[in-house]
């Protein structure tokens, strides 16, 4: 026997089908969802960072519940500058999303959080599961990571290892350092991402924008551990590690409507350049849940998918750019000199929302030490 089918099939359990399921039951209790996730529980191995600028009224209240940390602002340090910016920022953790998930889930009982089933056919108002049991929906939407993004337009990664401390003495440290470029530049950009979650436990990410997708965990969890010290914190043990490689692609179709939906990294709703996805993740939750999955794909859809491949479009280009015009080891002279530009300019890049004067003023001026025209040319830019 068939099941009936449901609203929303949410294939993936990661941040954007996470947020899509909590923004539909809030704006709709009765409606029918099933939530599908291979793993042992929504949200994998994350700790997600957002600048308060990034999202609308709208989208704090969406994400209030599943926040686990804010700060008053943060610092980033080049050899040349320090800067404090006054944005707030604040972190949400799979931990967290996994919890609020599950009790939401089971206040509507007329939903599924399915973990530990894997989808093996996923077609326009039907998912197969591996174990074969067929669910039916009005609409499917396929959020299953940057697994499924294509290599071809590749041009670069952003890939880190961070590791979560739990220290023996309180730190000192109360905000994040989101960018300290300060240390030794090898494999592309390299820097170290600080968040102090707490007074005995803090974050410490190493981080390159790389060519090649090679990690090497050990030296990179070194290197990390390393830093920690210098910071003058007091190492007790590593709590938890995450590690990733992401792609950043230098083009890539524009956001198809339709179902089966992609969402997420593989459908392009993410920032190209920084591999940074909850603003746009929780534009496109907010969008689905204001509509019915009949009505998804209208007018409304059209302008945001219009808009975001606007976006899209310029991010694509800072990414030739960043990766085929400039040389491994000069490219933190580009971020040292975006951190200068005005706040507001550097909140909308990072929220994925820059205007007009924003994408001229990041390429306008005097061109970054390291920009090599003959490199751009070898690397097949103007292609």
């Amino acid at each position: 026997m068939t099941d009936p089918p449901f609203d929303y099939l949410l294939i993936g359990g990661g941040l954007q089908n996470a947020l899509i399921a909590l923004a539909v039951l809030g704006r709709n209790p009765n409606a029918r969802i099933a939530l599908v996730e291979q793993g042992a529980t929504v949200g994998g191995n994350h700790l997600w960072c957002f600048h308060a600028f990034d999202l609308t009224e709208a989208g704090e209240a969406l994400v209030d519940p599943i926040v686990v940390r804010r700060w008053a602002g943060y610092s980033v340090r080049f050899p040349s500058f320090g800067r404090r910016l006054e944005a707030p920022y604040a972190a949400v953790s799979s931990e967290r999303v996994a919890q609020h998930v599950r009790e939401v889930f089971e206040r509507h009982p007329q939903c599924e959080l399915l973990v530990g089933r894997s989808a093996v056919r996923v077609e326009a108002n039907r998912v197969t599961l591996k174990d074969g049991r067929e669910l039916l929906g009005r609409v499917v939407i396929d959020a299953r990571g940057p697994e499924a993004h294509s290599n071809e337009h590749v041009v670069g990664y952003q890939k880190f290892v961070g590791i979560e401390l739990e220290l023996e003495e309180p730190t000192t440290l109360t905000e994040p350092i989101v960018m300290d470029a300060t240390v030794r530049q090898e494999d592309g950009f390299r820097f170290v991402y600080v968040l102090p979650l707490g007074p005995k436990r803090v974050l410490v990410e190493d981080t390159y924008f790389s060519d090649g997708p090679e990690l090497n965990l050990g030296l990179m969890r070194l290197r990390a551990l390393s830093y920690a010290h210098e910071l003058g914190l007091s190492v007790e043990r590593i709590a938890r590690e995450e590690s990733a490689a992401l792609p950043l692609p230098a083009g890539a179709a524009p956001p198809r409507a339709g179902s089966p939906f992609l969402a997420g990294y593989a459908g392009g709703w993410f920032h190209p350049t920084t591999g940074y996805s909850f603003p746009v993740a929780a534009r496109l939750a907010l969008h689905v849940a204001s509509t019915t999955p009949e009505s998804l794909f209208d007018e409304g859809f059209q302008v945001l998918a219009r808009e975001h491949a606007r976006q899209l479009r310029y991010a694509f280009l800072l990414n030739r750019l960043l990766f085929q015009a400039v040389s491994e080891e000069a490219r933190r002279n580009v971020l040292e000199r975006f951190y200068k530009l005005p706040e507001p300019t550097i909140a909308r890049f990072y929220a994925l929302s820059t205007t007009a004067f924003d994408r001229a003023r990041i390429l306008c001026g005097r061109p970054p030490r390291g920009l090599s025209l003959s490199r751009a040319f070898t690397k097949g830019l103007f292609q």
